[in-house]
């Protein structure tokens, strides 16, 4: 009222030195970021600055109300008054929330009287929405990222699992499956939800593994598991085998992951194996694995097979001269007991 009835005295010519002027009227900040009112403010010449304050306009009980900023607890120690008391009214305002959007007034008093902004800000508070389009692709296909708010904001950064993305277009492959966000660039800290991208492929990286690598001996037996990357994963898987002279010429001899080999098959050297992995997107070879027995140990087994034979030939024969020494020691006592019987009928 003191203000009003200050304007009604003032000689014509003299409000149009008053004045608080916005620099963006309208602005729109991302939830959970700062956002900057510039303002600035002119007096007559002469008059000296006393007291500046921000208002927000709010609704209580059916009227509305201009209240300081001061006295809203919400707003302690996130607003922040920028300007001083000459000409500077800028106000910003950190980690906005839902609530702070509104429309908020400033003004300032002097020794004289003061002066309340005719016009106002008004604060848009929105959030950013990941966007993958589409969610579902095949490696080759195109990927559109896009970056939504409700408001006009600056160009949008992209990160996928925490490293930055290149271009928000791109074809799709398979290293490119993961979670995605974005955020407004120069605001890197306030991030949108991840969303996620899903790349279909068909199996790469096909390998073999070898339940004993190496040679194998003679009794061993060995398991080779096939493995694959796949989207969605591989679901069939087909062994082959052929000879290492004739890698071409293969002949399927398993299905499923795990291809056991018994101990009598494992010890046919030479042997080349391989898996084919399959899903409904295709199918994709291993390389060959070469199954081979230690040369050292089957000489190893020969000799010893061979020692065996030339011992149990030997005890033969022993047995047999160890039989006929006493067959002749038993045919020499029956002679000399029937010689001494001979004499004594004499």
């Amino acid at each position: 009222m003191f203000a009003l009835l200050v304007l009604l005295i003032l000689k014509p010519g003299t409000v149009t030195s008053w004045s608080v002027t916005f620099e963006n009227p309208d602005p729109c900040a991302l939830k959970g970021s700062s956002v900057e009112f510039r303002c600035s403010y002119h007096y007559k010449d002469g008059e000296t600055v006393t007291k500046t304050a921000w208002y927000k306009g709010e609704l209580r009980n059916g009227i509305w109300l201009r209240v300081e900023l001061s006295d809203l607890p919400s707003y302690e120690n996130r607003s922040e008054y920028l300007g001083d008391q000459q000409h500077d009214c800028s106000l910003a305002i950190h980690d906005v929330q839902d609530s702070d959007s509104g429309y908020y007034f400033f003004r300032f008093d002097t020794k004289t009287y003061g002066w309340r902004s005719r016009n106002s800000v008004y604060l848009s508070v929105t959030e950013l929405s990941a966007r993958v389009q589409p969610v579902k692709v095949r490696a080759g296909d195109n990927v559109t990222l896009e970056c939504v708010t409700s408001c006009q904001l600056p160009n949008a950064v992209w990160f996928k699992d925490g490293r930055p993305v290149a271009k928000p277009e791109f074809q799709a492959q398979a290293e490119d499956s993961g979670n995605y966000l974005c955020a407004v660039e120069g605001q890197e800290s306030v991030l949108s939800d991840p969303v996620a991208l899903h790349v279909q492929y068909p199996p790469m990286n096909v390998s073999v593994e070898v339940s004993h690598p190496g040679n194998l001996t003679v009794d061993s037996s060995v398991n080779l598991t096939c493995s694959s990357a796949a989207n969605p994963v591989a679901d069939d898987y087909t062994w082959y085998r052929g000879t290492a002279s004739s890698s071409r010429s293969m002949l399927q001899v398993g299905s499923g992951q795990v291809l056991s080999l018994p101990s009598e098959e494992a010890s046919h050297t030479g042997l080349l194996y391989l898996c084919q992995a399959r899903n409904r997107l295709g199918e994709s070879n291993s390389t060959g694995v070469l199954v081979t027995v230690d040369e050292t140990d089957i000489n190893r087994f020969i000799l010893l097979v061979g020692i065996g034979v030339k011992v149990v030939i030997v005890l033969l024969l022993m047995l047999v001269i160890v039989c006929a020494w006493r067959q002749r020691r038993n045919s020499a006592v029956d002679k000399e007991e029937n010689s001494h019987d001979y004499e004594n009928m004499g």
